[in-house]
């Protein structure tokens, strides 16, 4: 610790042994960099005090500066910009700060601003600005849409950019890329007029002579003098690249401060009475309500983790219904619920008044200094790292274990249950992939330069680059972006509405006061269906909705929001205004982009809990050698023989090979639960290896089935599906519907679709990929859709002032308008590009689609001929039910096909 002043440090070692605590070792190595200037990452489990050292280490750094009046310093500026990904965080995080800063005794402030943040609260910062500013990416882009915010930041000393890995590889993690360029960019300038001023004193004492510094000794002046840039991370695999991603625009690489110790999580799954050897998704879930009951019981404080805001609406009133003694110690939390109502919920979790709070992914990051004592996951979380966060909300405390009990929402899920414990096992967390040259964040960006202080171009260009996401950007697409917000491009330069920054000796800004208010109004990067405010007709604010949801309502109608049922009376321009209800039934809104699809790493896992379930239930086994026998035709049960139906289609029944693995040992007591389930799918078709891949063909009235099980989650099956499709129909003329899981797609055809072991390869080839996928999907469509995002973001679309916001269809009419203008005129156009770029890496999912087929081309193919529908497929098929058929009617024609398929086994 020989960098650290002994003052500061031994400040606060004092004030951790009062408390009875002590620093970890990379709190204190953290500190060490700190205090010398360094920027870096902190990686440690949740729990452990990465907060601190980030945070204390400010402290240490402020007392070593003012040793002798760090008690009486106030006034000091901006010294601490915290970045915060999410609102519930930056409470927590700011109770704790001033908890430290009120018992040390110092005359700091800790000040928050984000979208709750009161006008009166902001314009007080705008006067005098805290030492701690706990902020938003969004809030922080209009900070810097401020005149005169140059100012805010002439004293800061340290960014510190929390949960990084939540912001990395989406649109808000880039906003802040280019927040930290610009930010560096600000204080060097200030440090270079002052180290000039400086020498320039300097010598009028020594000399009158003119004076003209040297460039190399101004840059060797104040190459210490930019901000130090700190990323706190906890769940993520590609540490060294989230690294790199953060610290680019400050130009050094920086250190990695890692804890040495491992959290310990236990994970309990809850086990169905009754495992349903026809599995289908979301329905089981709310029927293990009462499974939950012990749990909040025998705790104090429990989270219940819901996927969907839907589906937590839903869960809330269930626990209500068959615990109404839960009623005031429940709470209800997602991001469609009016703040006033949230903060309540935060601050009453916070005091230990709430038993348990059933939660969206509002909660994810909310609860660093709540006393959380077990979490509830109810349907899997599709990723490790999102499930390990979640875990981490209980046992906050070092050395704590953190309880977590996963309740499936259908059978199935108890395998990835299995596969979670074993990834977490090996520390096998998902890496975020950093989003390169993303051109409507960055038109958002100058538009927000232009507004306040206005840019020069060649200085920003050079800010820009510095950032890891447009570090490859050229000069003649960064000319294209200075024209298109000047003239409008090469499409749109007849139009005056695009001609928002007008160039004044070189310098670029926005002086039309309309159009810097429709630009501040509207910076961010999250773009989501118009929302609908939702008020009682007494006037009482609800929260929000979707517009879509609350179009296909009729007066009378009865929905649930917050906990409440409602019953909807009437539309006054972007308000909902509805009445309490008394029904007992009710509509459960589904907002948008509640699925998530399987992550790659959670499907490489679930593919080797699938080759350990094969070999559990299979006869099929000379232990040890991992050969499969293939039988003739015929299969006798327990026997070792498979039967395999003969095919229409070819005169060799399966493709067969070596599965992965030998003898299993220490079945878990997921695929214990599941054995009736396996038994049948092993009996009815096969259960696939890890190096194997499943096709069934199977025949029902409704056609011919082709399924097909990648375990690669719904994206890549989306574009795998219509890719095979499209190859299929090249061999004979054929259409297809198509459905798709996280574990499978169904190809449903009127005629036999011509797939077997003479043309599988090739069909799942990845060989002229991109074209293919380019014609087998409306690629042009797809796009299209993108491409409105991508023109709200770009500020190409105004979505209206408050209370007054466009629609969406209108909003796709604007943009598809203008997709078509750049299509024609302009088809070089950067945010054109960008979004057939969208469709294929983000959409598409290309690159792990590509890893698919890869991997596809190495295994053993399986393909069976199942007499009827099988465990696996089940769920697909469901799934191809659900858009036209309403709930109920699809849950009382599942319940028939599954007493179908129960009489026919």
């Amino acid at each position: 610790m020989n960098k650290i002043n002994t003052k500061g440090f031994a400040i606060i070692q004092k004030w951790l042994r009062k408390k009875g605590q002590k620093p970890f070792l990379f709190q204190q190595q953290a500190w060490e960099k700190i205090v010398a200037g360094e920027s870096g990452m902190v990686n440690a489990p949740t729990g452990y005090g990465k907060t601190y050292a980030v945070f204390l280490g400010a402290l240490i750094q402020f007392i070593n500066d003012h040793p002798d009046n760090y008690l009486c310093a106030g006034n000091n500026g901006l010294r601490l910009l915290w970045i915060s990904p999410l609102r519930a965080l930056a409470k927590d995080i700011g109770r704790a700060m001033e908890e430290v800063i009120l018992e040390l005794g110092m005359p700091w402030r800790v000040a928050i601003r984000n979208g709750d943040t009161p006008v009166s609260e902001r314009q007080k910062q705008k006067r005098k600005m805290p030492e701690v500013l706990i902020i938003t990416p969004e809030s922080l882009h209009l900070l810097l849409a401020q005149k005169g915010y140059p100012e805010i930041f002439k004293d800061l000393k340290i960014i510190a950019v929390d949960e990084w890995h939540e912001l990395l590889g989406n649109k808000r993690g880039v906003q802040v890329e280019l927040a930290i360029a610009s930010i560096v960019n600000i204080c060097l300038k200030f440090d270079v007029r002052s180290s000039m001023l400086g020498v320039l004193t300097s010598n009028l004492k020594l000399q009158t002579s003119n004076f003209k510094p040297q460039t190399s000794n101004l840059e060797l002046q104040t190459s210490n003098f930019k901000p130090s840039v700190w990323g706190i991370s906890a769940t993520i695999g590609n540490l060294e690249e989230a690294k790199e991603v953060l610290l680019s625009p400050i130009g050094k690489p920086g250190s990695i401060i890692s804890a040495t110790f491992n959290k310990k999580i236990e994970i309990e799954s809850i086990i169905p009475e009754e495992i349903e050897k026809y599995p289908w998704a979301g329905h089981l879930g709310i029927k293990l309500a009462d499974k939950v009951l012990p749990v909040i019981y025998n705790n104090k404080t429990t989270l219940i983790f819901i996927n969907t805001r839907g589906m937590s609406e839903r869960w809330y009133q269930q626990l209500l219904n068959i615990a109404p003694e839960l009623a005031g110690a429940l709470a209800l939390h997602h991001g469609s619920i009016e703040q006033e109502l949230r903060v309540w919920v935060e601050d009453a979790l916070h005091a230990g008044i709430l038993q348990a709070v059933v939660c969206t992914s509002s909660l994810d990051l909310g609860v660093d200094f709540r006393p959380v004592e077990t979490v509830v996951q109810v349907g899997s979380p599709k990723g490790v790292a999102r499930f390990l966060q979640r875990a981490g909300r209980s046992g906050h405390q070092p050395d704590a274990v953190s309880k977590i009990w996963f309740l499936p929402t259908h059978s199935l899920e108890l395998l990835e249950a299995a596969a979670l414990k074993d990834a977490i096992a090996i520390s096998f967390i998902e890496s975020r992939q950093p989003l390169l040259l993303c051109f409507d964040v960055l038109l958002q960006f100058m538009s927000t330069l232009a507004v306040s202080e206005g840019f020069y171009p060649d200085e920003l260009f050079a800010a820009v680059k510095s950032t890891f996401c447009f570090r490859h950007m050229n000069k003649a697409e960064w000319e294209q972006l200075l024209q298109f917000i000047t003239a409008g491009g090469i499409a749109l330069n007849q139009y005056d509405d695009f001609k928002k920054v007008e160039v004044l000796d070189g310098l670029y800004k926005i002086n039309n006061r309309r159009i810097a208010m429709r630009h501040r109004m509207h910076i961010g990067t999250i773009v989501s269906d118009s929302m609908v405010k939702v008020k009682f007709m007494s006037g009482g604010y609800i929260g929000v909705i979707e517009e879509y949801f609350i179009s296909r309502l009729q007066p009378g109608d009865v929905f649930t929001l917050a906990g409440r049922n409602l019953e909807f009376i009437s539309m006054k321009e972007m308000t909902a205004i509805v009445k309490k209800s008394n029904a007992k039934k009710s509509i459960i809104p589904s907002w948008e982009g509640g699925r998530m699809p399987l992550s790659a790493n959670l499907g490489f896992m679930l593919r080797k809990k699938l080759d350990e379930a094969a070999g559990m239930v299979s006869g099929e086994w000379e232990v040890g050698s991992g050969k499969k026998q293939v039988g003739s035709g015929e299969k006798q049960v327990g026997s070792g023989k498979k039967q395999v139906a003969p095919s229409p289609l070819s005169k060799t029944p399966i493709i067969s090979g070596e599965r992965a693995g030998g003898e299993v040992t220490n079945t878990s007591k997921e695929l214990e639960a599941l054995k009736p389930l396996l038994h049948l799918q092993q009996k009815l078709s096969h259960i696939p290896g890890a190096g194997e891949l499943l096709i069934e063909h199977i025949e029902t009235k409704d056609g011919f089935h082709l399924f097909v099980y990648p375990f690669e989650g719904r994206l890549v099956h989306e574009a795998m599906a219509a890719l095979l499709a499209y190859r299929i129909s090249r061999i004979t003329p054929i259409s297809f519907s198509f459905a798709m899981n996280d574990y499978g797609f169904e190809l449903l055809s009127d005629q036999p679709i011509p797939i077997d072991d003479s043309n599988a390869y090739e069909l799942f080839s990845e060989e002229n990929l991109f074209a293919d996928i380019q014609k087998s999907i409306n690629a042009t469509e797809m796009a299209r859709r993108k491409f409105r995002d991508i023109a709200v973001i770009g500020g190409l679309i105004f979505q209206g002032m408050p209370g007054e916001a466009v629609k969406q269809r209108h909003l796709q009419s604007s943009a598809s308008l203008l997709f078509n203008v750049f299509s024609e005129y302009e088809p070089d156009n950067l945010l054109l590009r960008q979004a057939y770029n969208e469709v294929m890496e983000q959409q598409m999912d290309e690159p792990r689609l590509r890893n698919m087929l890869q991997r596809i081309q190495q295994s053993k193919l399986v393909i069976t001929y199942p007499t009827q529908l099988t465990p696996f497929c089940f769920p697909v098929k469901v799934d191809s039910m659900r858009e036209t058929i309403s709930s109920e009617k699809l849950e009382d024609r599942v319940r028939k096909m599954q007493i179908q398929l129960t009489i026919d086994n």
